[in-house]
């Protein structure tokens, strides 16, 4: 499971706000049965209330989203839905927004 893989939410309770989901787990830790993941909103369902270093913006299929890394989680494996994408080019911004949750920094 490549790390940064952009998959579809497949939870039908919040699909809807949050269509995406990207793996940020490394992909040394694959046989583990959870990933750790980064819902995804569209910048105009979320409006103005991005914060610098903490939601940064995603392209995925040309359409600008926020990673909202302070609703980083686990999920089991089984429930990621179909890749769709790979956002590695933001890896820098991803990396260090989950930095920015954990020290503030």
């Amino acid at each position: 499971m490549p790390q940064f893989n952009v998959y579809i939410n497949t939870n039908s309770a919040s699909r809807d706000i949050y269509p995406y989901l990207i793996d940020v787990q490394s992909s040394l830790l694959d046989n583990l049965e959870t990933r750790l993941v980064i819902p995804l909103i569209t910048k105009s369902k979320y409006g103005n209330n991005s914060i610098k270093n903490l939601t940064p913006s995603i392209l995925v299929k040309n359409q600008e989203y926020y990673a909202l890394t302070p609703q980083i989680a686990a999920i089991s494996k089984k429930k990621l839905g179909k890749v769709i994408d790979n956002c590695k080019t933001f890896r820098n911004e991803i990396i260090s927004s989950i930095d920015f949750l954990i020290t503030g920094f």
